[in-house]
């Protein structure tokens, strides 16, 4: 008999380069995403950018002069954010 065995992913690092976020995490994977998935950190300066923290023991970042969350979920499953609609 097998058992599996789930481990939440969380991150330990994240890099914001002009293509693409990549996050490392505790348990030695790597994922990528391309920027273009966050409006706001493509709209953002390299300094704006560099200004984040991990939030809730590494299951996501926060960038605050942005107000934006990213989640290791959300990088994981493929889901980027939308940007508003104007009416």
């Amino acid at each position: 008999m097998s058992t599996v065995l789930r481990v939440d992913a969380r991150i330990s690092g994240i890099r914001v380069t002009d293509e693409s976020i990549t996050a490392e995490l505790v348990d030695g994977r790597t994922v990528s995403v391309p920027l273009a998935w966050s409006w706001r950190l493509m709209d953002a300066t390299p300094e704006q950018r560099a200004n984040l923290r991990l939030i809730g023991s590494g299951q996501g970042v926060h960038w605050p002069e942005l107000d934006e969350d990213i989640s290791v979920r959300g990088m994981l499953d493929g889901v980027p954010a939308e940007r508003p609609r104007r009416s």
